[in-house]
């Protein structure tokens, strides 16, 4: 049964729930069974077993016999039998062959189930119940006041009306023994029904308040657990705990219940410290103990007029105990062991992929851009060209040479000046595309003039100077 039921006031624990049905910390679902045998087919023959486990406020829970075998579900609301006369409206916990089990695991006999199911519930009875829940607030403060005015060392902690509205149990605390017979005589007079004090420990009665405790999550008490065992300061003791009762102590004034969950592999391990080492006599001094770690197995020593602390194991302080129990003093308190130890080898794998090297991504990505530098400038096509090929190397006459003696023009991109690196005195010249034929239609008459031109020894062709008149 989720929060919707609970947010009607009756059957969880008051933590956890919300009005709007959402439940915060689990409190609605406190010491649920699962039922395991749920999806398990039973026999043909099988006859359902008669008794079930219903839940009442407060995690109360008790057996009821379903004398008509009305079919019920867990998180049903059922009107039961009460002890003292009337009735009583509760959930529907555990039914089943699990049942059974629970009667065997709490000692009850199957016989000594008396109480009956009535009916389910019905509108009427839901409407009834949860105006008796209402009233319980207003019951409890009143009778705290009444409390408050007889002088009574009592504590009322909790009001659970009865559905019908006819008793009320009021749970309580104290440290000893109260006589309440004048306040029962007024909280009667008061309230008009039948009363019940109950008397209840700390622990229960956080139980029932619920809370957060200072692990940050729900109290134990108000969730899961159903069996308070005596805590003891020598629990604190045995884990190395400081006595302080500030930080041992729960909600309810009580050593904290969750001190009792490590102590059995504390107990184990504190098998194998030895027991009455205060101090230990050495050569340099008497070293007193300061701290036991347990689960590491050592033991702290510290000389006097030292502050620093020396970590001894304990195979070593039963062996200086023994050694002073011989009237035998050690040198310290530490066996100081030359050890031999030898030159690292080199091993020959050690810089295969370079992890040694913290810049080897760097190293390794400056040289791939080197390299596609190199390769772009290289395959850069020429602008000068008309079909963008590659510059080769010319001769005078502006005809290719393919000599081996000249050297390659260098690649890259021409710096500003053109053809003109040889003279840097010269103008540059422009760049675009060279239209077809001029250089070479120059040459040519170039090459015509020389060739008609009259040598210094009357031959045509020659080339040299004229002859001076």
């Amino acid at each position: 049964m989720g929060c919707g039921s609970c947010s009607t006031g009756g059957g969880c624990s008051p933590a956890g729930c919300k009005s709007n049905g959402s439940c915060l910390t689990n409190g609605c679902s406190k010491l649920d069974v699962y039922d395991w045998l749920s999806h398990m087919d039973m026999p043909v023959n099988y006859k359902p077993f008669s008794i079930v486990e219903i839940k009442f406020k407060g995690s109360r829970k008790e057996f009821y016999i379903n004398t008509d075998n009305v079919y019920l579900e867990n998180g049903d609301l059922v009107v039961v039998e009460a002890a003292t006369g009337g009735y009583d409206i509760g959930h529907i916990s555990l039914t089943g062959e699990l049942v059974r089990m629970q009667l065997v695991k709490r000692r009850v006999k199957e016989e000594d189930v008396l109480k009956k199911i009535y009916r389910r519930a019905t509108p009427a009875d839901v409407d009834k119940w949860k105006a008796a829940k209402d009233m319980e607030w207003e019951t409890m403060h009143s009778a705290r006041k009444l409390a408050l005015s007889l002088n009574l060392s009592m504590k009322l902690s909790d009001v659970d009306y009865q559905a019908d509205k006819s008793k009320a149990t009021f749970y309580y605390t104290a440290e000893g023994r109260v006589d309440f017979r004048e306040l029962i005589k007024k909280m009667a007079e008061t309230f008009r029904i039948r009363i019940e004090m109950r008397q209840i420990g700390m622990r229960q009665e956080a139980s029932r308040l619920g809370g957060i405790g200072s692990c940050g999550r729900e109290l134990c008490c108000s969730t899961w657990l159903t069996d308070f065992k005596t805590v003891s300061t020598s629990a604190a003791r045995y884990q190395n705990l400081s006595l302080n009762t500030l930080k041992l102590a729960g909600q309810c004034g009580k050593l904290k219940c969750c001190l009792n969950y490590e102590l059995d592999t504390y107990m184990d391990a504190l098998k194998h410290i030895p027991e009455n080492v205060n101090y230990l006599k050495t050569l340099k001094g008497d070293a007193r103990l300061q701290k036991t770690d347990i689960f590491k197995k050592q033991m702290w020593f510290s000389y006097p007029r030292e502050e620093s602390w020396i970590a001894v194991p304990l195979a070593r302080v039963k062996e200086i105990q023994q050694m002073n129990k011989d009237g035998v003093l050690p040198d310290d308190l530490l066996v100081f062991v030359e050890v031999e130890t030898e030159p690292i080898k080199a091993l020959d794998y050690e810089n295969v992929v370079g992890q040694d090297s913290l810049t080897r991504l760097d190293e390794r990505n400056r040289n791939n851009n080197k390299k596609k530098n190199k390769s772009r400038n290289k395959n850069r096509p020429n602008p000068n060209s008309p079909n963008g090929a590659q510059p080769q190397p010319t001769n005078v006459a502006g005809q290719p040479n393919n000599s081996n003696s000249r050297q390659p023009r260098p690649q890259g991109p021409r710096p500003e000046g053109g053809n003109n690196i040889a003279n840097p005195g010269a103008q540059a010249r422009p760049q675009g595309p060279r239209p077809e034929g001029g250089n070479n239609n120059r040459n040519r008459n170039r090459n015509n003039n020389n060739r008609n031109r009259p040598s210094p020894d009357g031959n045509r062709g020659g080339g040299g100077e004229p002859p001076k008149e």
